[in-house]
């Protein structure tokens, strides 16, 4: 199988609430996200993409229109943490996106993966398909989510 991956970065807090260690209080983090896509290489003479699974350019585009651009400096809040959640709601303006899961890299990878599935699916008619997503919370520590 031949797959193509693109890496983009953005920075984003949140918290564990009711998390051991110093993961409950409020922090950031630069995220590092890489998208994996499968599908036939394109073939049409003359077109832009030709000889590519995807041009790299409309693989960023897609990924900053449905996740990167919204959680890009956010704070990413579980829909129950109920004290954070009236806090950042003071704030006038503030960029808050409310997950419906506590926000673990674990569970933002599965949410993201879930979101930029839905956008890549079958772009083209080739079988394109998001295949695997791995998002880094540190340089050292990352979750993985694959389509099987």
């Amino acid at each position: 199988m031949l797959t193509i991956t693109r890496k983009l970065e953005f920075d984003a807090g949140h918290r564990i609430p009711d998390h051991k260690s110093q993961c409950r209080n409020l922090h950031g983090h630069r995220y590092t996200l890489e998208i994996t896509l499968a599908g036939q290489v394109i073939e049409v003479e003359g077109s832009s993409d030709n000889g590519m699974i995807m041009d790299f350019s409309d693989i960023k585009t897609l990924a900053k229109a449905h996740l990167v651009d919204i959680w890009d400096h956010a704070f990413l809040v579980y829909e129950k943490d109920a004290p954070v959640r009236a806090f950042l709601e003071s704030i006038p303006g503030h960029k808050t996106v409310v997950i419906d899961r506590i926000p673990t890299v674990e569970n933002l990878a599965r949410t993201a993966f879930d979101i930029l599935n839905a956008a890549y699916q079958d772009r083209y008619g080739t079988g394109l398909r998001l295949q695997k997503l791995v998002l880094h919370e540190t340089p050292n520590c990352w979750a993985e989510i694959t389509a099987d």
